[in-house]
């Protein structure tokens, strides 16, 4: 009962991470009906701003905003000078734009900075743990499940409390009639750029702390963990993406402890194999919606 309840802990913490990044995938799909393999790339810029920040002195008092900021200009600038080109294209013409910019961004830093992986110091606390009875519970698990509380209550207070929430949810169900309602496009787009951007940024702060690297083809698995959660959560549903990331991360926890030890590094196939049985039997995810077509 011990092992189990420390691996819902574990599994929830990591969870977090996912729910964070899918969050950041179902605002654009939501707006854009584009599913932005692009996403990683925000952590991947940011993790070199933070590697380059450290090596100066920086300490992560500092980091942490900066990583904030980077994401979210990071953001800003694939929408400007990718997808704002793109417009109104097809679906699939925006799939190909978002795996452009995945590879062109990894080409760059590959050509421009260096192929290895860049070390930097951890925060010291990422591997303390503190004592709940008999479960050790890691300080990083409890700031990240407290962090993605917060996150996510201010995400939900901006969607329905505000006029751009208004207009961001206004745009997901019809994105022509708000159009003809007076919504600004341009402004609706880059505001869900910006508020993917800063959601991949929080989500990018633990996956840098914990990873302690970086390298250019860093956001890979962060991009494929966000698009993953999305999917099982049902695309352009915020509470399916929160939901899918924590299926994810207890997923992912819950068979690696399961596994016979000489099959626990199946882990990820495995996960793989019952994503694959969900899509067979609710291909529209855990929660599933319906969207206005595009024209």
């Amino acid at each position: 009962m011990i092992e189990l309840a420390q691996n819902l802990i574990d599994g929830l913490g990591r969870g977090s991470i996912y729910a964070l990044l899918a969050l950041g995938v179902a605002v654009i799909f939501g707006v854009m009906h584009l599913l932005n393999f692009a996403h990683g790339e925000m952590i991947t810029v940011s993790g070199y701003a933070a590697f380059w920040a450290l090596n100066a002195g920086w300490s992560w008092t500092l980091i942490v905003p900066l990583i904030l900021v980077v994401s979210v200009v990071t953001s800003l600038l694939i929408e400007r000078l990718a997808f704002s080109r793109v417009r109104g294209a097809s679906d699939f013409t925006l799939l190909l734009t978002s795996f452009g910019v995945h590879f062109l961004v990894s080409a760059v830093l590959l050509l421009y900075v260096s192929a290895s992986v860049k070390n930097y110091p951890r925060p010291g606390w990422v591997a303390d743990t503190w004592a709940v009875g008999s479960l050790r519970v890691e300080v990083f698990d409890t700031v990240v499940i407290v962090v993605t509380i917060i996150t996510l209550l201010a995400t939900t207070a901006l969607l329905q409390r505000t006029m751009f929430g208004l207009a961001l949810r206004a745009a997901a169900a019809d994105f022509d009639t708000a159009r003809l309602m007076g919504v600004r496009s341009n402004s609706v787009i880059r505001g869900a750029f910006a508020l993917s951007g800063l959601l991949a940024g929080i989500a990018g702060v633990f996956w840098l702390m914990r990873a302690g690297s970086t390298n250019p083809t860093a956001g890979i698995d962060p991009m494929l963990k966000g698009v993953l959660a999305a999917l099982i959560g049902g695309l352009g549903s915020l509470r399916g993406a929160v939901l899918g990331g924590f299926a994810l991360g207890l997923a992912e926890v819950l068979l690696r402890s399961w596994l016979p030890n000489g099959l626990a590094s199946l882990t990820e196939g495995v996960v793989f194999a019952l994503i694959a049985l969900l899509f067979i039997f609710r291909p529209g995810g855990l929660i599933s919606v319906g969207h206005a077509e595009r024209v």
